[in-house]
């Protein structure tokens, strides 16, 4: 798919999934594109303000955490306002730094597999939506566009960025849930499991980057729906619902996803929405 903000007349750097870099000189302007990404493939149908609302809600996020981040400025060129922000250039951490405090997605079928997740042991008769003892760190490897990303052990993220690197990412990304999950508790947000990105600077020094706690990298679940033991979604999971059980998409197969009919765009949209209203306390300016 070609970048979708190349009339910017900047140098790309890099355009992923949802986002795409454009060299600054000093800094990188970074654009989240309205783009949906789903079982590694990029949906030809995008969903409208989806860009807006992940980098207002990572802003957002960023505030309430007070953890050393990549922003620089929001101060971005006209046609990329409310989407795009300034950020550093760093050295990007190959390691996708997941933190769960419920069991589900790719969790939960793993659990059942072997009665762990990523090397850690968990207790017997945990179900899909299970609340954790205490949150773990889930780590994944980074794979390159159309590929799938890797759950993987600690041990296997020390091999690849050295046993006290491994060790700041784990309690970052365990840290940062906890602070978040309150947060989203208090305001009926269940926080289930969220990833994150880590890069460094020249001196060492370890930055949270990329997007931070949106329905895009987390599932957010209503939390009166979830004592009732339902897992109501205000993320893509919606998207992946449909993919795999209404669309009559074969992800086995080599095709890619068929284009998101109108009210799935639609709903999609308004979860995405509502997790911003409900997170922050008010409306997204469009």
């Amino acid at each position: 798919m070609p970048p979708q903000f190349a009339d910017l007349g900047l140098p790309l750097v890099h355009a992923g999934k949802v986002r795409e870099l454009y060299d600054l000189g000093d800094h990188l302007l970074m654009v989240a594109t309205d783009n949906i990404s789903a079982f590694d493939h990029v949906l030809s149908t995008p969903i409208p303000d989806k860009g807006v609302v992940l980098t207002q809600l990572s802003l957002w996020w960023f505030e309430q955490l007070g953890m050393t981040n990549h922003v620089v400025s929001t101060d971005v060129p006209d046609a990329v306002v409310g989407r795009a922000i300034v950020c550093e250039k760093l050295d990007m951490l190959p390691v996708e730094c997941v933190a769960r405090g419920y069991l589900t997605g790719s969790g939960w079928t793993e659990y059942q597999q072997n009665q762990e997740v990523c090397g850690v042991p968990l207790p017997a008769g945990l179900h899909d939506g299970s609340r954790l003892a205490q949150p773990i760190f889930t780590p994944a490897t980074k794979a390159e566009l159309g590929e799938h990303d890797e759950n993987v052990d600690f041990e296997t993220v020390a091999e690849t960025v050295g046993e006290e690197l491994a060790a700041e990412l784990r309690d970052r990304t365990l840290q940062v849930y906890s602070d978040a999950e309150k947060i989203a508790h208090d305001r009926g947000i269940v926080l289930a499991d969220t990833k994150f990105e880590f890069g460094t600077r020249a001196d060492g020094t370890v930055v949270l980057a990329d997007e931070v706690l949106t329905p895009d990298s987390s599932r957010f679940w209503d939390g009166a729906a979830w004592q009732e033991g339902r897992l109501e979604s205000y993320d893509k999971q919606f998207v992946r619902n449909w993919l795999l059980h209404e669309s009559g998409w074969d992800r086995a197969a080599d095709a890619p996803p068929p284009p998101l009919p109108a009210e799935v765009i639609e709903a999609t949209r308004e979860r995405y929405l509502t997790a911003y209203e409900r997170l922050t306390g008010s409306a997204l300016v469009l």
